[in-house]
Formats: structure tokens, C-alpha cells, sequence
């Protein structure tokens, strides 16, 4: 007998059915006889679980089928395998899992057994593959357990979030079609009540919604046409049948005929109340949460939720109890009851509202009042709740006497107030009214006068008349009462004394009694006067907030003082400032001292008082001096605060900063705090600073994405902060999450997929609504992308990855995902493998060594090994037999290469290769062999082409025919492609299989030219390239693949409102190498935000015990249809999906509208139209002419403020005083200040000098008028108003001028002393550095500090003019310090410059020179001295001074003359002819003037006389002249003989020729003095000229100087020496007419002088004590040089 073999066919006819729900039975038939190779054994069954996607799990089952006795068996009874006449053999399967598919194989084994591997025959192929029946579904049952993870909360005070889980899927039991919720009404003590409902839950793109009045669920959007669906055969039958079955307790019934629909209806109603139920449908089993709404108020519902398949309805889950929040109350309180007790107090009672009604907890009740006509003055007290049945009672003080009041309760719990109870009327009580008003006197006589008054202003009640009194001053006992009559209103007092002071007395008298007292003295007979005004004021206690202020009262004006009033002057001291009454205080006659209240701290006060009597007001007294409060923290915090979100983690705070006023502290020290802290935490909140007090918003940075925060803001100065602002809330902007989801855990369940679950982001990482989630996989070690597979909506957490590579460690993460973009991905990745499988076939399956007999076959392991590679297997056959009989060899795992031998010469043989891993054998690699030995290499292929149909932006279809193969078969092709122009070539693959004919080139770039080549690969090596594709071939396709959508978006760089209801969006275009084609323009996508309004509960995590995230709500539309909308990567399925999870499709109204730039050179656009006081979010597309880019980051922005756009109108400036400017305008167009105006800002600056003294005052209310203080006088100020609002600040205006008045000025810069001697001095100063106007001249004041023999002469002079920066003083006393003082003047005088000088010599100076002598020759005077001691330095020359007889001052005559000189000649033509001189000669070195030298002899200065001036030419010229006459005369009497004489009148002849006597000299009138000195006036005969100047000399007893005016101006003394040179500019510089071509020696250098204006003008004034004179010469002296001295100092 032949040696048995394994069956080498499967049984045949195989059949598979459900049988149970647990079980399935399979028949066959034996394999035919002459392939069982054996004795039949028996059978193996092996079997798998599908999943419906097709794809395998790991579970296998086989059975082992033996045939014993006709019977084969296995295991127990329950699998046993009837064998029926050897035909048919059927197997039942038991054990399975319900509702699962099955796929089956059944194999055969011969004698063998199991034990040898060669006798188990070939399995059949699964069923499921070759017919409908293999794959076999079990009976579906109802699920086994419950969902799991029920969660529950309060979403609102009408609604409850249930979500859940999927029970496990093992306890399924089919396919889960949805769920059902169960609940009741719990009551606080835990009983239930009848009430429950239940929801039958699945989803079609709604939601779920449970309506409380029909106790019906309502299902949004499900039209006509779907519920017909659900109903196909009972359209007009009672559709309350259509429900699977469920049990009888879940109060809910199924129609078994709806279980194909598929139509689940829902139904609920109250337990134990008749009625029917309520049906819902939805057909989805992917939601797992459900918002139960129109619940009861503040109510405990118990709620289950239970599982249901096509089978019917699972296990409910245990009772969860949840409340719904809290409400207002809906009742106000009952019978309350309002009663007043006394004039200012009124008691409620009221009782509780029902229980039933307050909706929450009781927080407690608001007792209300307001006046009947002032319903806005409402007066609120707040009382803590009683226990429930007691009478409440509460009181409301305070109120107003004797007034209509409505009153009211309501009661409040944490969401707010409830109604109030109706309102009732109630009066405060009667009580003593307030003081008559203005109480006066008339007709004041003897023995009566008249007293008149007005009706109090508070009169408490009902006036019923008056009470009159008077009595003696001081005399009690002389008092007299009237009672009068309430409508009298004055009274006439009689009965008087005359002379007599009386004390008058009115009051007002109601039911409550008299009034408060007005009272007024007044004296008979004598009518009152005026009071006189308050004086000596003394202010001391001086506090932050009020200063004591003492007085001595002024004349009362025969009547007693009614009033006192005080006003001052606030913040700006000066004469212009206005006076405010600050402080009045009444009926205290004898007040002498009052505590003035209310002021403001660290503010400078200046006080003056007024009087008041029955006639009048006094005048006002005299100011009281400058006071400054004391410091005090701020009173009140900034106003307007408001919060923005400016981004992802930072919000922006505005507020209107304190004004100046409210600092109450050195400003420099004013700033403010900021308190921000998280609304749902208590951690301690975090503080910034702002140290700017003009500042008025701050961005706080740092802050978590989308958060909640509480903010306020103090102000702060030196002393301490001040008040805490109320709370404001902002929110920060969403963000993408700053977290990754938690728990990520991956479990491979098959060979291609993985289970994926994941819990929540946490929620403070959320940072924004949670719209889905990404799963990001990729191979392990791989430098590829990671794959991604979107799961939208935050509910569901797992997800099944398929299509996976087998036995693939894969790294797996998971991020989600908000609107603004991606989260953080979990780390680390999930590690998991998946299962292995059968490999995948051998690769590159070469044959390098073909002989006639023998080949060499060499295979690369599986590209997809699918698990670990066990073994090999090689089987090959002829290609020429029909029945191929493969010989079969198998290697180990480490073999890649076998020889085999015996082969057939020239034929062909099929090779077959394949792995085996511990799955089994997967499929074979096939190639074809000839064993020949004439092979060689292939040819390339030909006719490359792409057509233009095929050719996309990114891939292309390249088609080729193959070419000859050598007589080796090609085993693979290679492609190559080049980037036009200038690219390399580049293997693009190297795996294209040898059958292919054409493939798909993916990887490429848009708007890319490229060529193609490629070469075949046989055994014997590579083809050459074939010929690469053409380029216009390519340039036609390329019109295609070169546009696509742009890669990138524009970048937004800002978006600014630009009015009220329009934005300006600026944009960075993308770049140009991601615009793949030609640009066309931008998109400008924007849509209304609502998540402002959106409550906190919106963000509660999915797991957590509060409601999901809102995208389960109508907020969720839009921002999924924003996601699907500016997502345009996402397929159309994605976004119907995200849609669904979002429970509804959008509107056009949540839909993101959008504005198109159609140019691409655009980068900003205007959005008009939009709605005030809302927050839009704006995306922008990029597009060209085949779509649009990814959209760009939304950027936020607050649409409704916008800064104004005009400045402000008609701006005038005026000038109010030297250092104020008042600027008046107007404000901006309404239409144009987009807003409400916040105030202004005044920008002014000095004309010429902007950058340095521009300053800004800021005016935070929306006044049109302010004054400009603390100006410079004098000065042109240019002025720029903008107007600003919350949004901003406005344009500036165009600028105005305006300039202040002159003023004092400050003092001059510096003063100087120079040419110091004994008995003269040079003094200079220099000009004021603040003028503050024009100045029209300097005063000069110098007097000794000590007095001189008893006497201080004060000498007065002043210098008329702006020119004229000196003065030369000639009085001097040797050794005497003198004190000087110089101010200059514009309108008035401004503050002294004082110095002291001390007349010379000063110490270390020259001794005097010796041997002192004068010569005279006929023209000059030559002086002669010898050098004295030099003294503490060498001489570093002389000066000549000189003294006329008719003067008697010595004044320097010769000055710089060398060092080695001793004598020096004067011409006598500068002198003054008849007049005596005396000289002396002074040493100077570096300590300054030396001793003079003795006076020189008196020398005349008379020259000799010349020859005309002789007798004799006198009498020559006397006789020639009268010989002229005679002939003169004989020459008219001839002529004269035919004439008749003429007669004529001899008139005042006028002279043309210049006078130069002395005096008589015209000069130029010098204005620029003004000199005065009683002394030297006596001396010279005569008055000074008022051009000259004034001196004035007093003794020291007098305090003041006495300048006198001269007062004969047009007088002119002849007999001065002053006047003498004053009036004859000849002499300027010289004491006699100087001869022709004379030039003038140079006196003294004068460094002020230098680089001066060259027509400047100066004036030299000297003065004596003694009896000298003064004079002022005007001229110009040289550049650099000093003005020459006067008087002798002019001689050289």
C-alpha cells in the first residue's frame, strides 16, 4: 500500500447558519475520494470573528471533528458533529458570542493525524468569501448591562444633563440602536412623587428635549417625510405600536415590525396618572448624552438609563438623583403688611411665599420704599430669612418726615429677585419743623419795627402757625411771645424802647411742636447798615480736610451777624484767580473762630471772609495767607472701568483716571492697583501696578486661555491706597488647549486596528470649547507625518484605528482641538502593537543564476512581514502543465536565496514564494523562469505619456508600454523625475511591479514643470533610461497641476474699529511661493461671537459631574460651521458629521458671512454694516482661480467703540492774565464721536520750542472750556485739542495761538563788578533770563552797609531803555562796602539782584607812584611820575585819572597805558579852554587798582594866542572893512539915480552857523536816564535834565529813597558842567573840540560789550556824593572793545 498523503482538496458544499443566539451550524460534504490521499479521518473547523467593517480580530475557534461509531464528536454534547451516511456532515458551533460575524474553514485530515503537519489537508477557503451564507450573523438579544458612567448635573434651572457610556461590548448582545431614559421626581426627603419620564435616545442631527407641559419630547428638525420613514406600514395607523418590546416595568413598548426600520420610538409619562405615551425617534447609537430640558424649578429627579438592540431594551442603570438649579422666586412674599412708627422709620411684616414657589434657597427678602413722585429714590433694606411659617418683620429708618412713601417686599435667592408684593401707600409721622427762612427788618423806628420771614423749607407736617418773641437784649425777663396765624408771614413788633438792642426770635409750629429757632438782634430807632468786613485772620490746625480759621469780626451794622462766609481760592494762588464760597455758617453772631470742612488734602487754600445782617454782606476782608492740606489717601477709585479681552491670555482694562482734584497727595506719588484674581478660585489675587497717574488702560498679560477673571482697581499715593473699584469680570480670549487629553490608552483588537480611549483635557487646560479631538498614529521610529484621524464633538473619547499595518508597533497620541486650532498632543505616546496576521508576499524575487537545469532564486523578505517570519516556503511547477503539481520546499527564516536542480532545459517554471509567520503561510510571490542561458538585459519602456485628464496639482497618471524583456521577465520598474528647469534626476520609486503599465506619481509640487523617465529591472540588470517625456507634452498638463489653493493664509496684523459699526482689517500677504499660481484676492470671513452670554456650565467636561461642553447646544452651529467652512481640507462627510454631533445643520444667520478684496495687491479692507456692541471673529483666505488657502488665526474685536474721527470745532484762545489762557471750543460732530466723549486732551507748547516745553493736559469730562495755568508770561503758546472716548483718541485739531501778558520779570542773570577803585566802580548785569514782556529799563540801588559818620545814603538810579547793561559809579568812599541792587522793569519792577563790593584799594594792589609832576608846552601836558611798590604782583600798567576845577570828581582820564611808562603827554586840545585840571596816576596789577598818587598842580589849559587875535590886526581889519562900505555905497548912489529907492525892513536874521559855546551844543535828548541827587543839583547851579537821570540821597533813619522828577524840561543851565557835556555830542569822548584828523586813543576794553549789536546803545552815568555831576554821551564804541568811560575817561 502506497503511503497515505494529506487531503489535497478541502470538503466541499459548505454551508453555515445561525442556529442561537450563541451557536451556528455548519454543514459539508467530504472532498472528493481521489483526493482524500488517505483514509478520511475526520474534520477541523476553524473560525475567526469579523468585524462588520471586514476587518479580523484575533479570536479564533477550531473543533477537532473525529468519526467514532458514525458519530464525531468533540468536547462535550454541545458540540457534537452528526455524520449523515457519509454525505453530509453537519457541526454545530456553540458557545459563540451573540450578534457577532463568523467566517469558517474546514479542513481534512488523513491517517496521519494532527500530530504529523503533512496529514492536515488543505482548508477551504472562508466562507464569507464565496458565499453570502458564510458569513453568518447570531441572533441579536438585549443588551445585558447597563451604560456605564452616568453622570448627571444642572445644566439650567429647567434642565439636566444626563451623559453616559456604551455598556461593555461584550454584554451588547447585537447591534445597540440607542438608549432609553427613565426618571421621576424625587422629593427632598427622598420619597418619590408620581411624576416620571423617560427618553428613548438616538440621534439624527438633533436634539433631545423633553417639553414639561404635554409631557411629550420633542425632536428638533424632523420633518414630515422621517417620520413617515418610521412608519412605512402604519402611515394612517396609530403609530404608538411602532416601538421595539421592552419589559413592562421601563414604562415603555416597542413595536416588534420596527426593529428592520430602523424606528425606535421613545415614549414617557407621569407614573401612576393616567395618559398616554409620548413617542420619540432617532436612529443613531452615537450619542451618549442627553439634555433633558422644561424641568421643574429647583426640583430632585431620580434618573436611570438603560441600553437597547433590535432584541429589545437592556438593564436599567441604579436610580441617579440630580436637582436642577436654582431659580428666582416666582410668588412674592404674602400679606405683607407696611406701617409707620415714627417720623423716619416704617415696620413690614409679611409672611413667606409657598415653599413651591421660592425655586432655590431662600438668600433672604428686600424691604423696599421709595417717595410716591420719586419712584427713582428707592430706599432698599436687606433682611435674613426666619424659618418658613413664622411672620417676618423688618424695619426701614431714615426717611423723610412727614411723606407719601409706597412700600414692598420681595424675596431673593442667589439667581436673583423675585417678584414684589403689591404696593402699598404709607405716610411717615408729623414732626418739628425745620428754621424760617430769611429773616429781615423794615421799617425800623423808635418804639417798633416790622419783621418779615418765608415758610420753612422742611416743614415736617402741617404749619399751623408761627411763634413771635423779642426781648432786651440779655433780659430774660422782658421777653413777649405772639402766636400767629399760619398764613401770616411777617409782623409788626411795637411797644419798643428806643435805643434799645432786642434779640428777635422766629419759629414754625406743627401738631409735633416748635420749630427750630431763627433769631436776629436789632437795635430801635436805629435802622441796620452794611457790617463791616472781618480782618486779622490766623489759620492754624490745619488737617487734610479742614483747617481752623480765627478772625476779629468786622463792624456788625447795628444788628447781630447772621452769617458767616468764607471763600478762598482752590489748587491756583494768584491775583487772577477766581474766589469760591467754601464754607456758611449761620446763626452764630459771636462766632470769632470756624473749622472750615470739606476741603480737599494736599490742596493750597488762600481764605478771605464776608459778613452777612439783615441788610447785607460785608465787603471782604483782606486774603488770609497760603495754606497746603495735609495729605489723605484717594477718596474715590477710578470711574468707568471696563474690561476687554485682548487675546488668548491677556485682557485689557480701561478706566478714567482721578482728576487732579481727587489726588489728595503729591501727584508724582499718585498711581494705581490692579486686583485681578479668578472667579472660580479663592487663591490670592494677583496685584499690578500702574505708577502713570495720567494713565487710563492697561493689557494684563499672563493670564490662563479662556478664562473667567474679577478685577478692580484702586488709586494710590504717598500716604495710602484709596477705595477698591466695584468688580468687573472679563474673559480671556479661547485659545487652543493648552492641555492634552488624560489617560490615553491604545489596545490593539486585531491585526489592522487598535482601540483608542482617552479621557477629558482638564479643564482649567481647556481654554475654550472642545469641538473634537485628533488622533495622531504613526510607525514607530518613523520620520513620516503622523496620520490623523478626526473625531468631532467632545463626547466621544474612543475610537477604533483602522486599516493598520500588521504587527506594527505604532506611536499613538491624542489632541484636541477648539476653534482657534490643535491642543497640546498627549505625551508620552501610547505604544501598541497590532496583531499579527499572515505576512504579506517575499519582495524582489530575482533569479541571478539561470542554467539549462538548475536556477538560483533570491527573494527580499515581505515588505509587510505581518508578525515575526518563521519560515519560507519555495514551490515551482512547468508554466506548460494544465494541472500544476507544485513541488514545495520549505526553509528557515534566515534563508533568502535556494538552488534548484532537475529542471527541464528551456522551459518556463512558475516560482512561487512565501512567508509563514505564526499565523500560517502567507500568499506567494509568483515570477516566470525559462532555463535558458541566452538572457540579457530588458529594453526601457516606450511611449511615456500623461494625459491631461489626469494630471492634478499634486500627482499625475504616467502611462507607458512596456518593452522587450530579454528573455529574462522584468521584476520591478524604476521612475525618475526632474524638476524643470534647472532640477536634478530623482528616484521617485523603485517598486513599481513588472505587470503595471502605468502608475501614479504622487509627491509632486503645484505649478512645477517636471520630466519623467524610467528604466525596466530584469535578472540580468537594469535597462537603460527610457526617453524622457517631452516638455510642451508636460506644459499642457501643467496648466492644471500649476493652480491649486494657496498653502498658506494671510497673516491679520491688526483689525481697528474705524466707526461704530465698521472695522479696518490689515493683512500680510502669504508668500509667493505658496500661492501656487496667480493670486487673485482675499476673503474676509466674520461672524457675531455669543459665548459671552454662553453660562459657565458650558465648559464642563464630558466625564465630569457638571453639563458638557456647549457644543452639544446652538452655539455649537456656528462654530462647527465655521470649522467646516474655513477648514477646506475636511471632506463634505466630515463636516455633515461635525454638524450632527452638533446636533442640527446651520442657518444663514450662524453661518460666518464674508466681504471679498478682489485685488491682490490689497492688505486692508473696511467691514461696514455690522451691529453695535458686539464681538466678531475674522478669518482671511488667500484664493486664485482654482480655491481659496487655509484660513488665517481668527483675531477678535469688540465692534461698537470707536475712537472719534473729527477733531474739536471752533477753538478760540484767550488770554485771561500773564500766566493763564483760556481755551474755549466746541465739541465734535455728533455723527462723528462714535461714541460718548470722554473728555480732551489739550496739547500747547511755546511757540519755537515744541519739544521742550509741549505738555498735555487731560480733561476727563466733556466740558468745552479750560484754563491753561502756570504759563510762561509774555509768551505765544500754540494749542491742539483732540476729543477721545473708550475706543480712543480723536485727530488733533489744527493748532491756535494765544499769548499771555507781560508781566514782572525775573532777575537779571549775574551782576559784575570791574575797574574797582578807591573811589569809582564799573557795574554790569545782564539781562533778566525770564524778560516775561518788554523790558523798558533797569533800576540801580546802592547804598554802605554801614553807615558812613552816622549817614547811609541811598543812591537811586534808573537806566531808561533794554540797551544799557552798566553803570559807572564815581562817589565812593576808600575801604567802604557797599550794597547793590538791580532790577529790571516791564510793566513793574521784578525782585532785586543784590551784591556787595568793597571800594579800593584792594589788598596785594600797587603802593601809589611817586615824584607826581606836570609840564606845560604851548599844544599838550605831559604828566611825569616814578613807580611806587608793585605789590603782590608785578604792574601790569596805569591809569591817569583827572579832576576839572569847575566838577571836582576824579574819573579815569588814560587807562592801559605800559607798565614801563612814566610820563605821559595830553594834547590841549581836549581840553576845555579856562579850566584848571589836577592829575594822578594809579598802579594796576592782578589784585586790581592801586593807591592814587598825590593830585598834580593845578594846570590851565589856555593856549597862547594867535595873530588875528592882536590889536593891530583888529585895526587893519576895521579900516578895511569901512573902506568896503564906502565903496559900497558909492556904488548904490550911482545906481540909484535912475531908481527909486526901495526901502526895507530888517528882520531876525537866521543863523547857520553851529553854536559851540558851552551848552549850547544841540545833542540827541538822552532818555535813557533818570538821575537825581539834591546835592549835586546845589553844586552846579542848576536843575539836572530829566533825560540825565535822578538821584536821590536819603539818611539812613529815612527807609525809602526819594526820587524827584526834574521839572524844567525845557530849561537849559548854561553853567553846569553836566549839562555842558551832555548837551554837546562834540565832546563826547573829549573835553575840548578835537583839531581835524585827531584820532582818539582807545580808554578800557569792556568784555560785555563784545560781538554786541553795532548801533547798540549805552549810557554811562556817574555820580558823587561831594558835589560832582553826571552825564550820559551816547555813541558806538568798536567791536570788542568796552563803551568809553565818561568824563575824563574819555580823554585819551
Amino acid at each position: 500500500m502506497l503511503r497515505e498523503e494529506a487531503p489535497s482538496a478541502p470538503p466541499k458544499n459548505i454551508v453555515a447558519s445561525g442556529r442561537t443566539n450563541q451557536s451556528i451550524m455548519v454543514q459539508w460534504q467530504p472532498p472528493p475520494e481521489a483526493e482524500l490521499n488517505g483514509v478520511l479521518r475526520g474534520y477541523v473547523l476553524s473560525g475567526r470573528v469579523q468585524q462588520r467593517s471586514g476587518s479580523t480580530v484575533a479570536r479564533r475557534f477550531s473543533s477537532l471533528v473525529q468519526q467514532r461509531s458514525g458519530i464525531l464528536e468533540h468536547g462535550s454534547n454541545s458540540r457534537e458533529v452528526l455524520y449523515r451516511s457519509g454525505a453530509l456532515v453537519v457541526r454545530k458551533l456553540s458557545g459563540l458570542t451573540v450578534a457577532r460575524h463568523y467566517g469558517t474553514q474546514v479542513p481534512r485530515w488523513s491517517g496521519g493525524g494532527l500530530h504529523r503537519r503533512q496529514a492536515l489537508g488543505v482548508f477551504s477557503p472562508p466562507l464569507s468569501e464565496y458565499t453570502a451564507a458564510g458569513r453568518l450573523m447570531l441572533r441579536e438579544e438585549a443588551p445585558s448591562a447597563p451604560p456605564k458612567n452616568i453622570v448627571a448635573s444642572g445644566r439650567t434651572n429647567q434642565s439636566i444633563m444626563v451623559q453616559w457610556q456604551p455598556p461593555p461590548e461584550a454584554e451588547l448582545n447585537g447591534v445597540l440602536r440607542g438608549y432609553v431614559l427613565s426618571g421621576r421626581v424625587q422629593q427632598r426627603s427622598g420619597s418619590t412623587v408620581a411624576r416620571r419620564f423617560s427618553s428613548l435616545v438616538q440621534q439624527r442631527s438633533g436634539i433631545l428635549e423633553h417639553g414639561s407641559n404635554s409631557r411629550e419630547v420633542r425632536y428638533r428638525q424632523m420633518d414630515q417625510r422621517a417620520r413617515e420613514d418610521c412608519f412605512p406600514a402604519h402611515r394612517d395607523t396609530d403609530r404608538r405600536n411602532c416601538a421595539p418590546s421592552v419589559p413592562a416595568t421601563s414604562r415603555l413598548e416597542f413595536h416588534q415590525g420596527c426593529r428592520t426600520a430602523p424606528c425606535n420610538p421613545h415614549k414617557y409619562r407621569l407614573a401612576g396618572l393616567p395618559g398616554e405615551y409620548q413617542l420619540k425617534n432617532i436612529t443613531s447609537p452615537e450619542i451618549n448624552y442627553c439634555l433633558i430640558g422644561d424641568l421643574i424649578i429647583w426640583t430632585q429627579y431620580e434618573i436611570q438609563v438603560a441600553a437597547y438592540t433590535g432584541a429589545g431594551l437592556g438593564v436599567f442603570s441604579p436610580p441617579l438623583s440630580e436637582y436642577t438649579l436654582q431659580g428666582v422666586p416666582t410668588a412674592p412674599p404674602q400679606n405683607a403688611d407696611a406701617k409707620a412708627l415714627n417720623s423716619t422709620t416704617v415696620k413690614f411684616t409679611w409672611n413667606p411665599p409657598p415653599q413651591q414657589f421660592i425655586n432655590g434657597i431662600n438668600q433672604g427678602y428686600k424691604l423696599l420704599a421709595w417717595p410716591e413722585r420719586s419712584p427713582e429714590a428707592v430706599t432698599i433694606v436687606t433682611i435674613t430669612p426666619d424659618f418658613h411659617g413664622a411672620r417676618h418683620v423688618g424695619y426701614i429708618s431714615g426717611l423723610r418726615k412727614f411723606t407719601w412713601y409706597l412700600t414692598s417686599v420681595l424675596c431673593f435667592t442667589t439667581p436673583g429677585d423675585g417678584p414684589n408684593s403689591p404696593p402699598q401707600m404709607v405716610q411717615t409721622h408729623e414732626d418739628k419743623p425745620g428754621p424760617v427762612g430769611h429773616l429781615s427788618f423794615t421799617e425800623i423806628l423808635d418804639t417798633s419795627l416790622r419783621v418779615s420771614w418765608l415758610e420753612p423749607v422742611d416743614k415736617n407736617g402741617m404749619i399751623i402757625g408761627y411763634l413771635v418773641s423779642w426781648e432786651v437784649q440779655g433780659n430774660d425777663s422782658s421777653r413777649v411771645l405772639r402766636t400767629l396765624a399760619n398764613t401770616t408771614l411777617e409782623y409788626k413788633v411795637t411797644g419798643l424802647t428806643s435805643l434799645t438792642t432786642y434779640t428777635l426770635e422766629v419759629a414754625a409750629i406743627t401738631e409735633a411742636g416748635t420749630g427750630t429757632v431763627t433769631s436776629s438782634t436789632i437795635s430801635s430807632g436805629v435802622p441796620p447798615e452794611l457790617p463791616g468786613s472781618p480782618s486779622n485772620l490766623v489759620i492754624s490746625k490745619i488737617s487734610p480736610r479742614s483747617a481752623t480759621l480765627k478772625f476779629r469780626a468786622g463792624d456788625e451794622g447795628k444788628t447781630s451777624i447772621s452769617k458767616w462766609i468764607v471763600e478762598g481760592q482752590v489748587g491756583s494762588i494768584s491775583e487772577d484767580e477766581e474766589w469760591r464760597v467754601l464754607y456758611e455758617k449761620e446763626n452764630e453772631p459771636d462766632a470769632q473762630v470756624l473749622e472750615i470742612p470739606n476741603l480737599t488734602p494736599f490742596t493750597h487754600y488762600r481764605f478771605r471772609m464776608r459778613q452777612l445782617n439783615i441788610v447785607g454782606s460785608s465787603p471782604v476782608s483782606q486774603p488770609s495767607r497760603v495754606i497746603q492740606t495735609l495729605q489723605a489717601p484717594p477718596d474715590v477709585p477710578p470711574g468707568s472701568v471696563t474690561v476687554r479681552t485682548a487675546s488668548e491670555t491677556s485682557l485689557w482694562m480701561r478706566w478714567v483716571p482721578l482728576p487732579d482734584s481727587e489726588y489728595n497727595g503729591n501727584p508724582e506719588s499718585v498711581g494705581y492697583r490692579i486686583k485681578l484674581r479668578r472667579a472660580d478660585s479663592q487663591v490670592e489675587p494677583r496685584i499690578h501696578l500702574v505708577s502713570d497717574r495720567l494713565e487710563r488702560e492697561m493689557t494684563l498679560e499672563g493670564l490662563e486661555e479662556w478664562t473667567e477673571y474679577q478685577l478692580q482697581i484702586q488709586a494710590f499715593n504717598s500716604i495710602g491706597p484709596g477705595p477698591w473699584s466695584e468688580t468687573v469680570k472679563g474673559r480671556t480670549r479661547e485659545s487652543v488647549p493648552s492641555g492634552a487629553p488624560e489617560n490615553v490608552t491604545a489596545e490593539a483588537v486585531s491585526s489592522t486596528g487598535i482601540l483608542v480611549s482617552w479621557g477629558p483635557v482638564p479643564e482649567q487646560e481647556q481654554n475654550g470649547h472642545i469641538l473634537g479631538y485628533k488622533v495622531l498614529y504613526k510607525e514607530k521610529d518613523s520620520d513620516s507625518e503622523p496620520q490623523v484621524h478626526l473625531v468631532k464633538g467632545n463626547l466621544t473619547q474612543s475610537v477604533l484605528l483602522r486599516s493598520l499595518r500588521r504587527y506594527i508597533l505604532y506611536q499613538i497620541q491624542v489632541l484636541a482641538f477648539t476653534r482657534i486650532g490643535d491642543g497640546e498632543p498627549s505625551s508620552p505616546p501610547a505604544l501598541e502593537r497590532t496583531q499579527d496576521d499572515v505576512p504579506g508576499p517575499p519582495v524582489r524575487l530575482v533569479f541571478p543564476d539561470v542554467h539549462l537545469t538548475e536556477v538560483r532564486v533570491v527573494w527580499q523578505p515581505p515588505v509587510d512581514p505581518n508578525g515575526i517570519i518563521v519560515g519560507y516556503q519555495i514551490a515551482y511547477c512547468l508554466n506548460a502543465s494544465d494541472l500544476k503539481q507544485f513541488t514545495t520546499v520549505e526553509v528557515d527564516s534566515n534563508s533568502q536565496q535556494f538552488t534548484v536542480t532537475g529542471l527541464s532545459p528551456e522551459s518556463a517554471y512558475i516560482f512561487r514564494i512565501s512567508a509563514r509567520t505564526q499565523q500560517g503561510w502567507g500568499l506567494p510571490e509568483q515570477a516566470v523562469v525559462i532555463t535558458t542561458e541566452t538572457r540579457e538585459r530588458p529594453q526601457p519602456p516606450r511611449k511615456l505619456r500623461v494625459s491631461h485628464e489626469e494630471v492634478h496639482s499634486r500627482w499625475l497618471l504616467l502611462r507607458w508600454v512596456p518593452g522587450a524583456d530579454g528573455s529574462s521577465p522584468v521584476r520591478y520598474f524604476t521612475l525618475q523625475t526632474r524638476e524643470l528647469p534647472n532640477g536634478d534626476w530623482r528616484t521617485h520609486s523603485s517598486a513599481i511591479r513588472p505587470n503595471s503599465t502605468s502608475w501614479e506619481v504622487e509627491r509632486l509640487k503645484p505649478f512645477t514643470s517636471y520630466k519623467l523617465r524610467m528604466m525596466a529591472t530584469n535578472d540580468i540588470g537594469d535597462s537603460a533610461y527610457s526617453k524622457e517625456t517631452e516638455r510642451s507634452q508636460l506644459y499642457k498638463t501643467m496648466l492644471c497641476a500649476l493652480l491649486t489653493v494657496p498653502d498658506e493664509p494671510p497673516v491679520i496684523l491688526n483689525v481697528k474699529p474705524s466707526t461704530t459699526t465698521s472695522i479696518l482689517v490689515r493683512w500680510q500677504a502669504p508668500r509667493d511661493e505658496s500661492v501656487n499660481g496667480v493670486l487673485v484676492g482675499y476673503r474676509l470671513y466674520y461672524r457675531e461671537l455669543q459665548y459671552d452670554n454662553v453660562p459657565p456650565e458650558s465648559k464642563a467636561a464630558a466625564n465630569g459631574s457638571s453639563a458638557p461642553a456647549d457644543v452639544t447646544g446652538a452655539h455649537a452651529h456656528i462654530r462647527i460651521g465655521l470649522y467646516c467652512l474655513m477648514n477646506r481640507s475636511k471632506s463634505t462627510r466630515d463636516c455633515h458629521q461635525a454638524r450632527a454631533l452638533g446636533h442640527g445643520k446651520l442657518t444663514d444667520s450662524e453661518k460666518p458671512l464674508f466681504k471679498t478684496a478682489s485685488s491682490a495687491s490689497s492688505t486692508e479692507f473696511e467691514l461696514t454694516q455690522l451691529n453695535k456692541y458686539k464681538r466678531y471673529e475674522i478669518v482671511i483666505t488667500a484664493y486664485n482661480i482654482i480655491g481659496e488657502s487655509p484660513p488665517s488665526t481668527p483675531v477678535e474685536v469688540f465692534v461698537g467703540e470707536a475712537a472719534p474721527s473729527v477733531a474739536p470745532q471752533s477753538i478760540q484762545v484767550n488770554t485771561l492774565s500773564a500766566t493763564q489762557l483760556e481755551v474755549l471750543w466746541e465739541a465734535p460732530p455728533v455723527e462723528t464721536q462714535n461714541g460718548n466723549i470722554q473728555g480732551y486732551k489739550i496739547h500747547y507748547w511755546e511757540q519755537d520750542s515744541r519739544n521742550e516745553t509741549e505738555k498735555v493736559k487731560i480733561l476727563f469730562l466733556p466740558e468745552t472750556t479750560v484754563r491753561l495755568k502756570n504759563l510762561t508770561s509774555y509768551t505765544t503758546y500754540l494749542v491742539k485739542l483732540s476729543a477721545f472716548n473708550a475706543a480712543g483718541d480723536g485727530p488733533l485739531s489744527e493748532p491756535r495761538r494765544g499769548r499771555t501778558l507781560q508781566a514782572a520779570p525775573s532777575i537779571p542773570s549775574f551782576m559784575t563788578f570791574s575797574e574797582v577803585s578807591s573811589t569809582t566802580l564799573n557795574v554790569s548785569w545782564g539781562v533778566p533770563l525770564s524778560p516775561n514782556g518788554v523790558v523798558e529799563g533797569y533800576r540801580v540801588v546802592y547804598e554802605p552797609t554801614a553807615p558812613i559818620h552816622g549817614v547811609t545814603k541811598v543812591v537811586t538810579v534808573d537806566v531808561r531803555g533794554n540797551r544799557q547793561l552798566w553803570l559807572k559809579v564815581r562817589d565812593l568812599t576808600k575801604g567802604v562796602t557797599y550794597c547793590f541792587r538791580v532790577q529790571a522793569k516791564t510793566i513793574s519792577y521784578g525782585p532785586e539782584l543784590e551784591a556787595n563790593i568793597t571800594a579800593g584799594p584792594a589788598e596785594g594792589s600797587p603802593d601809589s607812584p611817586k615824584q607826581i609832576s606836570i609840564t606845560k608846552s604851548s599844544s599838550a601836558l605831559t604828566i611825569h611820575w616814578s613807580a611806587g611798590d608793585a605789590g603782590a604782583g608785578p604792574v601790569t600798567g596805569y591809569v591817569i585819572e583827572a579832576r576839572s576845577s569847575d566838577e571836582g570828581l576824579w574819573d579815569a582820564f588814560v587807562r592801559h597805558l605800559p607798565p614801563s611808562s612814566t610820563s605821559h603827554s595830553i594834547s590841549l586840545d581836549r581840553l576845555r579852554q579856562g579850566v584848571s585840571y589836577q592829575f594822578r596816576v594809579l598802579a594796576v596789577n592782578t589784585d586790581g587798582y592801586g593807591e592814587p598818587s598825590a593830585p598834580s598842580a593845578a594846570m590851565s589849559a589856555q593856549l597862547e594866542a594867535p595873530f588875528y587875535e592882536e590889536w593891530w590886526f583888529l585895526v587893519v581889519v576895521a579900516l578895511c572893512g569901512v573902506i568896503f562900505v564906502l565903496l559900497v555905497v558909492f556904488g548904490l548912489v550911482l545906481h540909484g539915480q535912475n531908481k527909486k529907492y526901495k526901502s526895507y525892513n530888517t528882520g531876525k536874521a537866521i543863523s547857520t552857523v553851529e553854536e559851540t559855546g558851552p551848552g549850547l551844543r544841540p545833542g540827541p535828548a538822552l532818555e535813557g536816564l533818570r538821575y537825581s541827587d539834591e546835592d549835586i543839583c546845589n553844586n552846579y547851579n542848576g536843575k539836572a535834565l530829566t533825560d540825565s537821570g535822578t538821584l536821590t540821597e536819603k539818611p539812613a533813619a529815612i527807609a525809602e529813597s526819594e526820587g524827584t522828577d526834574s521839572e524844567g524840561e525845557d530849561e537849559r543851565p548854561n553853567n553846569s558842567f553836566v549839562n555842558h557835556y551832555m548837551s554837546d555830542p562834540a565832546y563826547f569822548g573829549s573835553w575840548k573840540r578835537q583839531h581835524k584828523g585827531l584820532k582818539q586813543t582807545l580808554a578800557y576794553g569792556y568784555e560785555e560789550c563784545a560781538g554786541a549789536e553795532p548801533d547798540a546803545y549805552y549810557q554811562t552815568v556817574v555820580t558823587t556824593h561831594s558835589g560832582g555831576g553826571a552825564y550820559t554821551p551816547t555813541g558806538q564804541p568798536d567791536p570788542g572793545s568796552r563803551t568809553p568811560a565818561t568824563g575824563f575817561s574819555s580823554f585819551v
